[in-house]
C-alpha cells in the first residue's frame, strides 16, 4: 500500500500550477489538482487573456478612422459592451475545458474547491483529507484593493473591470504599471473619459526611460489625462452613484467607476502555511530558492505566489524547470534574467533585457541606438504617433544587452528579440542580418551608428 495517496498534489489550477500537475500526470505520476474558482487562473479567466481581447476591442475606433486615408468609407458604427462581455465569457470558457481536458487525458484529479494545508503532507479540500508525496502551492495573487483607503469599498480591480453590467462614462484608474496603463487605453478606446493617476514620476517606473515618456506622450495625445505625483486619499459615493474622488493635491474629482491597480498581493491567507511550517515573506510572499523549493523539502511555489516575476511565461517555466529537477533527475535551476515583456498599451510596448537606467549601473561604457520615425501605416491614415526603437549595447564587448520598442506590434517583435538578447548576440550580428523592407522591424538591423554614448553614468556624445 502506498504511503501517500497521490505522489503530487497542487494547489492553484493557473498557468504554473496547471502544467505541473499535467506533465507530472503524464510521466505515470499520481496527480491531484485543486481550485476554488476557475481552471486557467487569473490569466486565462481574468487577466492576460480577456484584456488583450477587450484591447483589440478598443482599436477598433482607431482602426475605422485610419481606412478612410486608405480610400476605404466607413460607415455609422456604434459599440455594444455586453456582447463584448459575451463573448468574452464564451472564449475564456472554451479555454478553461482546454486545460480541464488537458489535466485529464494526463490522468490527473480535479478537485474544485479551496485546498488547505494541515501538514506538510497532508491537504483539506471542502470535507475530504488527503495526502501527497510532494506539494506544489501555485495559488497566484490578488488586486491590493489598499485597505486602508477610505471608500475603498466602492472601489473595483481589474477582477471586475471585465465584467462590468454597463460601461461607465467616466474613470479614474489608481497604479502606473502595466495593468493600470492597459486598463486605461482600453477604456479610452471604447469611448470612456479616462484619468491614470499615478503616485511616482513617471508611468511604468521600471521600463526604459524613453518607453516611459514615448507612451505618457501618445497616451495623453490621445485625450487620456494623465496625474503624476499624487494619490487618491478617499473616495465618497453620492446618493446618485458617482464617486467623489480627493486627491493628495487637494483636487476633487467626479468619476463614475474609480478603478485600483496599485499592485497585486500573493494569495496566502488561510492556506495553512504556518500548519506546514512554510516560511513567508513581509507580503506574505512564500520564499523559495532558486528551484522553487520553500524552506520545506517536499513543498514548491510557483509563479505570482513567490512575488519573483508576476507574468505568465515565468510561472509555465518554473513548472517545467520543477518537472526536470524533481521527475527527470535533471536539477533545473529558475533563470528569471533577460524575460521578454509586452505592456498591450496603445502604442505597444516590447522589451527584453535592461533599460538604458539599469545598464548604467552595471557598464562603464555603453552605446545606445536610438530611432524615432512615424511607421509607414501612419503615413496614408494622417496619424501622426510615432514609433521609438532603442537598442542598448556594453560598449566593451559589443553585445546587445536591452532592446526596446514602442509602437505597433512591439510585443511580436519583443518575442523574437527575446532570443538575440537571451543568446548574447552584439551588435555586429545585427549588423550582419539583412533588413526585411518595407518594415518597422527594419529599423533593429540598420541602425549602424550610435545616436549617444555614455561613460560612467554621463552622456558624452
Amino acid at each position: 500500500m502506498a504511503e501517500f495517496d497521490y505522489d503530487l498534489f497542487v494547489i492553484g489550477g493557473g498557468s504554473g500550477g496547471v502544467r505541473s500537475a499535467r506533465v507530472a500526470a503524464s510521466l505515470g505520476k499520481r496527480v491531484a489538482i485543486a481550485e476554488e474558482y476557475r481552471f486557467g487562473g487569473t490569466c486565462v479567466i481574468r487577466g492576460c487573456v480577456p484584456k488583450k481581447l477587450y484591447v483589440y476591442a478598443s482599436q477598433f475606433p482607431e482602426h475605422f478612422a485610419d481606412a478612410v486615408g486608405y480610400g476605404w468609407t466607413v460607415g455609422e458604427t456604434s459599440f455594444d459592451w455586453p456582447t463584448l462581455v459575451a463573448n468574452k465569457e464564451k472564449e475564456i470558457t472554451r479555454l478553461e475545458g482546454l486545460y480541464r481536458k488537458g489535466l485529464d487525458n494526463a490522468g490527473a484529479r480535479l478537485y474544485e474547491g479551496r485546498a488547505v494545508l494541515v501538514d506538510r503532507h497532508t491537504i483539506q479540500v471542502g470535507s475530504e483529507t488527503v495526502t501527497a508525496e510532494k506539494i506544489v502551492i501555485a495559488v497566484g495573487a490578488r488586486p491590493n484593493m489598499h485597505p486602508d483607503l477610505p471608500g475603498n469599498e466602492y472601489c473595483i480591480s481589474s477582477n471586475e473591470a471585465f465584467d462590468l453590467d454597463e460601461l461607465p462614462r467616466s474613470i479614474a484608474i489608481e497604479g502606473g504599471g502595466y495593468i493600470a496603463v492597459e486598463f486605461a487605453n482600453i477604456f479610452h478606446g471604447l469611448g470612456v473619459e479616462t484619468t491614470l493617476i499615478y503616485r511616482g514620476k513617471e508611468i511604468l517606473g521600471r521600463f526604459d526611460g524613453d518607453m516611459r515618456r514615448g507612451l505618457h506622450e501618445a497616451m495623453e495625445a490621445k485625450g487620456i489625462r494623465i496625474v503624476c505625483q499624487d494619490v487618491i486619499m478617499k473616495v465618497e459615493k453620492r446618493a446618485d452613484g458617482q464617486l467623489d474622488v480627493l486627491l493628495k493635491s487637494g483636487e476633487t474629482c467626479v468619476f463614475n467607476k474609480v478603478m485600483l491597480a496599485i499592485g497585486r498581493v500573493p494569495n496566502t491567507e488561510g492556506l495553512g502555511l504556518d500548519a506546514a511550517g512554510v516560511e513567508t515573506g513581509p507580503r506574505g510572499e512564500i520564499i523559495v530558492d532558486e528551484f522553487s523549493r520553500t524552506n520545506v523539502d517536499n513543498i514548491w511555489a510557483l509563479g505570482d505566489v513567490t512575488d519573483r516575476v508576476q507574468l505568465t511565461p515565468v510561472a509555465i517555466h518554473e513548472a517545467m524547470c520543477f518537472i526536470e529537477t524533481e521527475y527527470k533527475n535533471n536539477p533545473t535551476p529558475v533563470d528569471h534574467q533577460d524575460i521578454a515583456t509586452a505592456v498591450f498599451s496603445q502604442p505597444e510596448i516590447g522589451t527584453v533585457g535592461l533599460s538604458e537606467e539599469e545598464a548604467c549601473k552595471r557598464f562603464e561604457e555603453l552605446e545606445i541606438y536610438r530611432a524615432s520615425f512615424r511607421p509607414m501605416r501612419n503615413t496614408l491614415a494622417g496619424r501622426d504617433d510615432k514609433m521609438i526603437m532603442k537598442l542598448v549595447v556594453d560598449a566593451a564587448t559589443r553585445r546587445v544587452v536591452g532592446a526596446h520598442i514602442l509602437g505597433p506590434d512591439a510585443g511580436e517583435m519583443a518575442q523574437l528579440l527575446g532570443i538575440t538578447i537571451k543568446g548574447k548576440l552584439t551588435k555586429d550580428d545585427f549588423d550582419r542580418t539583412m533588413a526585411v523592407h518595407p518594415s518597422a522591424a527594419e529599423e533593429l538591423v540598420t541602425m549602424y551608428q550610435p545616436s549617444y554614448r555614455i561613460k560612467n553614468g554621463e552622456r558624452v556624445g
